[in-house]
């Protein structure tokens, strides 16, 4: 099998997406993260550019990483002065890395026309820095910037660019798709010309602007690169970069190549949710390989395929890289669907049996209502265990009470809840304040509930989405709420459907809770069998 080195540069090019702002720890917690998954490379930032990448390199020297080498980032030497007499190189070398990641241009618009050298004056930063560099003891990887546009237009210079830093001794040159625009074709032609010209490493960085970013490097290590960039879940500058757990999938798991060691691609899945965890961005639910719905099934077809042998609609185990199957519930799902999910709860359940009916008839009911749960499992379940008699609520509203204050009480808190609860013979009064009517309220309730079931304290919203279902009813249009919800194991969507945004809420937030407390009964359960 051939080995790809895999370069992350999720805390560099990732950092420059549109709302993602990394603070040390997260870039630490980042760093960690993909160690353990095995990636060989981690790009970290760029010491010369801001104070927050000084104080990241100064405390990663002191973390112990079993797999990646950390990458400090910088530009060659600025014209007219010396390696040695420039402020940002130095930073590199302070970095203590033992890999510097250089970008130099290799398109001669971009030299003549964006940083106004000569072409000959460019040839010289590149050979001097790698140069020097080199001298200094470091690993070197040159990121031939366009290099694809400027190969098109002019392919002696942007050849010329790569035998300026071959000379100097680089380590390998990184041939940059930066503005995202080449075609698999032409990535595959140019990049195998490089390989036959020079006898380096190659390797590929791809911009995803034309949406081609995975499908382009995987053409490029098709012509022989061994070396490919990108950010762990594809985030990054304009639309994006390549998304490696993408092309980690595809190369490792559907052709020869080993990207990761072996035994970790498990992990994948894991990796690239908290990946996305830390950077407070919400993972595609369709990305290949790692998506929630990466392997969902809905069509009652397709679900009884995948059952009979999971080759009909699967193209592979997604518990090779961590993930797992899904059904969907819907109307159109069909027995063998609402059977798969009941048997989790009923085992032994027949797919025809009156019981599974009767759940097929309440899921059309509710669903001809605006209910929608093929993406609220948490909500199907409680609705099997209400239709079949399994269920009993922890608690009952007496009242609840919401007050929306303008100006706000105080800075991000614009209304107040106070609520009334029963738990067998006993009740609890309590308030509380949050950042608008339904946030106040959901704080109201677990607060309340906590004093008789603490394992809520562990449970926070993670999002909240509301759809108008009649637009055509203007303000008193029926709304469907979904509320998803973590303890920080597990995560579990809840729905609920009102002409009252606010009953809409109440009923997925019950929903939430009592999901959470039945799951926790069911695992003091398994602890004694």
């Amino acid at each position: 099998m051939k080995k790809i080195t895999v370069f992350d540069s999720t805390l560099r090019d990732g950092a420059q997406a549109e709302g993602v702002s990394f603070s040390v720890e997260d870039k630490i917690k980042i760093v960690k993260t993909l160690d353990e998954l095995g990636v060989g490379y981690i790009e970290a930032g760029n010491p010369g550019s801001n104070p927050k990448d000084m104080e990241f390199f100064d405390r990663i020297r002191s973390i112990e990483l079993k797999n990646s080498t950390i990458a400090a980032f910088g530009s060659t030497r600025r014209r007219g002065i010396s390696p040695s007499d420039d402020n940002n190189l130095q930073a590199l070398i302070n970095a203590g890395t033992k890999t510097v990641a250089i970008f130099g241009k290799s398109w001669d618009f971009h030299v003549t026309d964006i940083i106004g050298a000569t072409l000959q004056e460019n040839l010289e930063m590149i050979y001097d820095t790698i140069a020097y560099l080199k001298e200094q003891g470091k690993e070197v990887v040159f990121d031939a910037e366009h290099f694809f546009d400027g190969y098109k237009e002019n392919p002696e210079y942007a050849l010329k660019t790569l035998s300026s830093a071959v000379q100097a001794g680089v380590d390998c040159v990184c041939l940059c798709d930066t503005n995202g625009g080449t075609f698999p074709e032409e990535i595959y032609d140019i990049t195998k010309k490089v390989l036959e010209a020079f006898d380096v490493t190659v390797g590929i960085h791809a911009h995803n602007d034309c949406g081609m970013a995975v499908a382009n490097s995987i053409m490029a290590v098709k012509a022989g690169a061994e070396h490919v960039q990108g950010t762990f879940t594809g985030f990054g500058e304009r639309c994006g970069n390549a998304n490696l757990s993408t092309i980690i999938g595809n190369l490792q798991v559907k052709r020869d190549y080993i990207c990761i060691p072996e035994d970790n691609i498990s992990s994948l899945t894991h990796t690239a949710r908290k990946v996305s965890e830390i950077a407070n961005l919400q993972l595609s639910i369709r990305s290949p390989f790692v998506g929630k719905c990466a392997f969902a099934h809905k069509g009652g077809m397709h679900v009884d395929g995948v059952l009979k042998n999971s080759r009909s609609f699967e193209h592979i185990d997604p518990s090779i890289v961590g993930n797992e199957r899904k059904f969907l519930t819907s109307e159109v799902s069909g027995r063998t669907t609402i059977l798969s999910m009941i048997q989790k709860i009923v085992p032994g359940m027949e797919k025809n049996s009156p019981e599974t009916g009767k759940v097929i008839d309440r899921l059309k009911e509710l669903e001809y209502e605006g209910y929608q749960f093929e993406g609220a499992e948490g909500g199907f379940e409680l609705l099997v265990r209400k239709t079949l008699g399994k269920y009993k609520p922890f608690f009952e509203l007496e009242t609840f009470k919401i007050i929306g204050e303008h100006p706000p009480l105080a800075e991000g808190q614009t209304a107040s809840a106070v609520i009334k609860v029963k738990v067998d013979d006993k009740y609890e009064i309590t308030a509380a304040e949050g950042d608008g009517p339904v946030n106040a309220l959901d704080k109201a309730l677990r607060k309340a509930l906590e004093v008789f079931y603490p394992t809520l304290s562990d449970v926070h919203l993670t999002d909240y989405k509301v759809r108008v279902l009649d637009s055509n009813s203007a303000t008193a249009s029926k709304v469907r709420v979904l509320i998803e919800s973590s303890d920080g194991d597990d995560t579990w969507t809840t729905v609920g459907v009102s002409k009252d945004i606010i009953e809409a809420s109440w009923i997925a937030l019950v929903d939430s809770i009592e999901y959470k407390l039945i799951k926790d009964i069911e695992q003091k359960f398994k602890q004694y069998l």
